[in-house]
């Protein structure tokens, strides 16, 4: 009854209270407790409901006042507590939200090294060519070409602790640093960023595939280090650096003297050969750039990075795959655009570093004031006005054969043409550079074109982004 009546005085408490003079104590009691006119209609009600026939009844609804003041003190209370919760509520769902958008992002930033495994689960050919890095750890005492497992302190005294002087620069995947081995052999140590999703699944996939690669113009790794969050691989140590080091740079690129070109395009070509065609393993390298060539103290190309690299099987001519990778201006039409790559993809990226090494020129930059083109279009347009030397780098002018340079230009456009069926092979290749006593077919129109280029990133969503094929330098398409 107290809870009913409580509920009638808390719908009315709002108004004004009422007064009056009167000789009442019980009226002049309720005026000094400042109690309104419906409130005392309340106890007034109260007092007589609950002694209707005795003369207690206004001791009693004092007593009841009393009960209501308390009352309404605890409900001051619960309003604090209330509010002191729903701010508590309300913070606490602001602490999952900034969780569940940190768990999405880091869902999407690995959602390629998933997409990747599915791949290699789904395909045949990669269950019995692709193996873990465990297993390979198991190997550590073979002799042979196995790399060897290096301990993480060992890499740490190795480079000084990872100095800042001991650092080659900064790849897709890591730094690479300079290091020194105990027995004084000097080395080069991929360090795998631990910000980088994808890097651990083209780490396994560069470690593996090297240790079943070896060739004079394939870059060499020694071993590995894997320790909790660390991975690290460790090759050769390159003097040289990088073939991009010198052929872009105006200071250095004098020093690539015409029959060094022709080497380390010749070497690269075998590289590629051997991948190809005549290793272990049928492999796309799916990558190639001038970053990518490593030169030793002989200034010989080396042919690194793996990490993109797939392997074929004997009976396979084309794989197609929702996972583009690789460089924006080295990659081809039907790869860029449809994900479809073959032994033709990377050789179409040969021809772009052939025209590369001839020129000292990059393909993502633009000629031609009158009508801006890249490297390919500007190749393209000297070659049908008769003036393909035009694109000579003029560094050359001193030691270059012209009819050599001019065959070069040649079999770079007969690399980079438009349809992949058109494109000779590696083993072409090679007989073209190398046989002068050769018919080259005529070159057809390259794969200069801007056109919009569709990446999907995953199975559910896709993005249209118009680019200029050739015209981007871009490590990959995932964010690698």
């Amino acid at each position: 009854q107290i809870c009913k009546y409580w509920g009638l005085y808390a719908i009315w408490r709002n108004h004004k209270p009422q007064r009056s003079i009167t000789t009442n104590p019980l009226e002049t009691k309720l005026q000094q407790r400042r109690v309104g006119f419906l409130e005392s209609c309340v106890l007034c009600f109260l007092s007589v409901s609950l002694q209707p026939n005795t003369g207690q009844g206004d001791f009693k609804t004092l007593a009841m006042l009393d009960l209501l003041k308390q009352a309404k003190k605890q409900v001051g209370v619960l309003t604090a507590v209330v509010i002191t919760l729903a701010v508590l509520l309300l913070c606490l769902v602001s602490l999952v939200v900034c969780y569940l958008r940190r768990r999405r992002t880091r869902k999407q930033r690995i959602q390629g090294e998933d997409d990747t495994n599915k791949e290699r689960d789904h395909d045949p050919m990669m269950h019995n060519e692709y193996i873990d890095t465990d297993e390979v750890v198991e190997n550590e005492g073979n002799e042979g070409h196995n790399p060897k497992a290096y301990s993480f302190a060992s890499i740490m005294a190795a480079t000084n602790g990872f100095s800042s002087q001991s650092k080659l620069g900064e790849g897709g995947f890591g730094p690479v640093y300079k290091g020194e081995l105990p027995g004084g052999q000097k080395v080069a140590v991929k360090r795998l960023s631990r910000s980088s999703g994808q890097g651990l699944v083209e780490f396994k996939n560069e470690l593996t595939l090297i240790a079943k690669l070896q060739h004079t113009n394939l870059v060499r790794l020694l071993g590995f280090c894997v320790q909790g969050d660390e991975k690290m691989l460790i090759y050769e140590y390159m003097p040289n650096k990088s073939l991009d080091y010198f052929l872009f740079d105006p200071s250095k690129r004098s020093q690539l003297t015409w029959e060094r070109r022709v080497n380390i395009i010749e070497g690269i070509a075998q590289g590629l050969l051997y991948l190809h065609k005549y290793s272990r393993l049928r492999i796309i390298h799916r990558d190639l750039k001038a970053s990518n060539i490593l030169l030793d103290d002989s200034m010989n190309p080396k042919i690194s990075d793996f990490g993109m690299a797939r392997i074929f099987s004997q009976n396979e001519s084309t794989v197609n795959t929702r996972r583009v990778v690789g460089t924006y201006g080295y990659m081809s039409p039907e790869y860029a655009m449809g994900g479809i790559f073959s032994i033709k993809s990377d050789v179409f990226s040969f021809g772009v570093l052939l025209l590369e090494s001839v020129s000292g020129r990059r393909n993502n930059s633009f000629y031609d004031v009158d009508q801006p083109q890249h490297l390919i279009g500007y190749a393209w347009e000297l070659w049908k006005k008769g003036s393909a030397l035009e694109l000579m780098d003029p560094t050359l002018s001193d030691t270059c054969i012209k009819e050599q340079l001019l065959r070069f230009i040649h079999v770079g456009l007969l690399c980079v043409e438009d349809r992949a069926l058109d494109r000779p092979t590696m083993s072409d290749v090679i007989s073209m550079l190398t046989n002068d006593s050769m018919t080259l077919p005529p070159p057809k129109k390259p794969a200069f074109f801007i056109g919009s280029i569709v990446v999907e990133e995953d199975s559910q969503s896709s993005k249209l982004k118009n680019y200029t094929v050739n015209g981007l330098s871009i490590s990959t398409v995932d964010g690698r």
